[in-house]
């Protein structure tokens, strides 16, 4: 496999020709990106003592000393990084001094967005540019708080690169790359399947499958799956390997995806904040394909989850790890 760092670069490289960069705006190839943060995310920067746990990201935002046997590129890149950041957040205190009604950008956002498409990257572009993605200039400055817009500002196009965006901006605000009680990582049985939300799902149902008083009317009803409390911006990751048959939005589950496992298995995904895959997409077990929310007929964030057997609608907790 190519070297994923030099891929980035390559990409960046771009960004150094003047004309190239205003016919592109911030959209940039760096279609590698994924690569380059599951190894900066998960990789240890130290051979060996209790410094090898620290990751790149960490450095990165928290500062602190690199472990003395970090390998040289990826300390060039951190040191880099920490430069960029010190750049946005001068760039950030400008533009909140224009900002009226107490409005202020969020600098962790900006960051961990710059991180995701520039870790690694050998030019990194103007960082007062890239902050003015985060506004809108018209009468009034203000800032922009739709984060699709953002993306599309920023150049974030992937569905993986929204995905790790999260990652980073969860993992150092909340300490979890799933958020406020997020798991990190999947957690995946001995059958292969996936829990949707970590390892810690028995902890955090607040609704089971079966008859319920519904929450909405107080009638005794049946209840399609099984609810799992987790804050909005979640990880939702895909049970099983499969194709996405449905990704959209209803009155009822708002946001949700539904998975084809083959074999007349489904799984269903519901009251998401954000879709991250489309229709006809394959994906893995542990896949993140969703970010959970309240959307559609909800009272909470939580996940809706459902495993359909032949179009039957049957108990997730037979399922789960």
């Amino acid at each position: 496999m190519a070297d994923p760092v030099l891929l980035a670069r390559l990409s960046a490289a771009a960004l150094t020709d003047e004309g190239t960069r205003k016919r592109t705006g911030w959209v940039i190839a760096v279609v590698f990106s994924p690569l380059i943060l599951v190894l900066a995310l998960l990789c240890s920067l130290a051979a060996g003592g209790s410094s090898g746990n620290t990751s790149a990201v960490e450095l990165c935002f928290s500062g602190g000393e690199l472990p003395p046997d970090t390998p040289e590129e990826y300390a060039a890149a951190i040191e880099d990084m920490r430069t960029s950041f010190a750049l946005l957040d001068e760039a950030a205190a400008a533009v909140n001094e224009q900002l009226e009604g107490g409005e202020s950008l969020d600098a962790l956002r900006v960051k961990a967005i710059f991180y995701v498409l520039y870790f690694g990257a050998e030019v990194h572009g103007d960082a007062q540019s890239f902050v003015d993605c985060f506004v809108s200039r018209g009468p009034q400055l203000v800032p922009v708080t739709d984060l699709e817009e953002i993306y599309r500002r920023t150049g974030v196009v992937t569905p993986e690169q929204q995905a790790n965006a999260e990652a980073v901006y969860n993992l150092v605000r909340y300490g979890s790359a799933g958020g406020i009680g997020g798991s990190d990582a999947p957690f995946i049985g001995a059958d292969g399947f996936c829990s949707p939300v970590g390892e810690n799902w028995r902890n955090i149902v607040t609704s089971e499958f079966g008859y319920r008083k519904d929450p909405f009317t107080g009638q005794t009803k049946g209840h399609s799956g099984m609810d799992l409390a987790v804050p909005t911006g979640t990880s939702v990751r895909a049970a099983l390997p499969g194709t996405v048959t449905i990704s959209q939005y209803s009155s009822s589950y708002g946001y949700y995806v539904m998975i084809d496992h083959g074999g007349g298995l489904a799984t269903l995904y519901a009251h998401n904040s954000r879709l991250l895959v489309k229709v006809g997409q394959t994906v893995n077990a542990g896949d993140i394909v969703s970010l959970s929310g309240s959307t559609g007929r909800s009272t909470g964030p939580h996940l809706h989850f459902e495993v359909r057997v032949n179009g039957e609608r049957t108990d997730p907790r037979s399922y789960l790890p």
